[in-house]
């Protein structure tokens, strides 16, 4: 007979090998009792029952049955079918992220669906640009039409006497635009993700920056100086990182005991608890500390620019592709892309907070920076010929003047940092 301790830690040790996750190392007996169902590993009952699934779907036991004379409608359900086995096995199968709320394995679903997106946007790379615009139907019927173009700057009139109905339309249509509540949620969000006010603020500026830029290519960023500046900046931005900070706050200075739901003594506290389930378990601080030394502070800036690339990348896919603002295809994309950059951001943290010689990024990381380069590149190469407009030479000189100044604000700090470290060495 084995000592109790050496036997459940047996135990412990058999559940690790089998999920091939260390952070999944508690054993059954520290598990609420219901809920130590849910992190028993259920391999092989998930791939009978996925076999059975496809038995039935594809009609391999009675092909007449099931037989379509639609070569469209087959090839889609097979391409359906084979994402759904690809994201079972993520499921199962995939290692784990950071995250372990509400579930471990709902962040290795997310793993799988990032990269079956980054599989799709390949596929999509190779293709011609009516034909891409052309496949864009198979995911929602309403796409492959070409867009009106919408401009936001076409009258930047505050007040409008000539209108005695609404001598503030400008100013009400833009104020009840669906775009008003897509910035304060964004932000919201983004202010959850990077946990930074100063950091968010540059996030902020730089966008209005973005759409100065790149106005001349696209219409939606053709905006009034009003809407830039006091709207969107100060207003819409400004209420959803006010936001996403008081939550922050609210998650940052709670104390953190988690009690198994079976222990909760009333019916509220079981609900309250299985609630809390789909919040952290713990709350980390992301310490960025841009000004630490050049090479942190490179680290963070390269962050920025991956965020505001991911952000720009929406609206010239929109205008390549041809998928207008209010198409769920859009709204998906966003809900991904928050979806990945929630570990995305842990994992980055904690690699800029690892004092490790040798260190890799995480795989979240990998994948939301392929995905950003696959999806750049494909606005790049449908983009050709749909820009006849030239950048402004004052914008060229503007943003030489600034990459120069950066390089030199670099290139000094450096110097004074290796010229103090030798000083101390004397």
């Amino acid at each position: 007979m084995e000592p109790n301790g050496h036997s459940r830690l047996r135990r412990r040790d058999h559940l690790v090998q089998e999920n091939g996750d260390p952070d999944l190392s508690c054993s059954i007996d520290e598990l609420d009792p219901w809920t130590a169902w849910a992190y028993k590993p259920r391999t092989i009952s998930f791939l009978f029952v996925g076999a059975c699934f496809l038995i039935w779907a594809s009609g391999a036991l009675d092909p007449e049955s099931n037989k379509s004379g639609d070569l469209v409608t087959s090839v889609k359900r097979g391409v359906w079918a084979m994402i759904a086995v690809f994201l079972t096995y993520c499921l199962l199968q995939a290692p784990s992220t950071v995250l372990t709320r509400p579930h471990p394995a709902v962040w290795r679903l997310v793993h799988g669906m990032a990269v079956v997106y980054l599989v799709a946007l390949t596929f999509l790379l190779f293709q011609t640009r009516d034909d891409a615009r052309q496949f864009m139907k198979f995911l929602h019927p309403d796409l492959g039409v070409e867009l009106p173009e919408r401009s936001y700057g076409a009258d930047c009139r505050i007040y409008i006497p000539e209108n005695p109905s609404s001598r503030f339309k400008n100013v009400y249509e833009t104020l009840f635009d669906e775009f008003v509540l897509a910035h304060i949620l964004g932000w919201w969000g983004k202010a959850i993700l990077i946990r930074n006010q100063p950091l968010l603020w540059v996030l902020s500026t730089g966008f209005e920056f973005m759409e100065l830029t790149f106005r001349h290519m696209l219409p939606n960023f053709n905006e009034c100086w009003w809407d830039s500046i006091i709207l969107d900046i100060f207003t819409c931005n400004w209420f959803g990182i006010w936001a996403g900070v008081h939550t922050v706050r609210y998650f940052d200075g709670r104390t953190y005991e988690w009690v198994g739901i079976s222990r909760q003594p009333n019916i509220i506290g079981k609900v309250k608890r299985t609630l809390g389930q789909f919040t952290p378990a713990q709350w980390d601080k992301d310490e960025w500390h841009p000004l630490l030394g050049p090479w942190r502070f490179i680290q963070v800036l390269s962050l920025c620019i991956v965020f505001l690339t991911v952000e720009l990348n929406t609206f010239f896919l929109k205008f390549c592709l041809w998928i207008p603002p209010r198409n769920p295809v859009i709204v998906y994309r966003l809900i991904l892309w928050w979806l990945i950059a929630i570990p995305t951001i842990r994992e980055y943290n904690l690699y800029l907070q690892d004092r490790k010689p040798v260190k890799k990024v995480g795989a979240f990381c990998w994948l939301s920076l392929a995905i950003c380069i696959i999806e750049l590149l494909i606005c790049i190469k449908f983009g050709h010929g749909l820009y006849p407009k030239p950048m402004p030479q004052w914008l060229v000189v503007f943003w030489l003047s600034m990459g120069s100044t950066l390089v030199l604000f670099l290139m000094i700090w450096s110097w004074k940092l290796q010229r103090s470290y030798h000083k101390k060495r004397r």
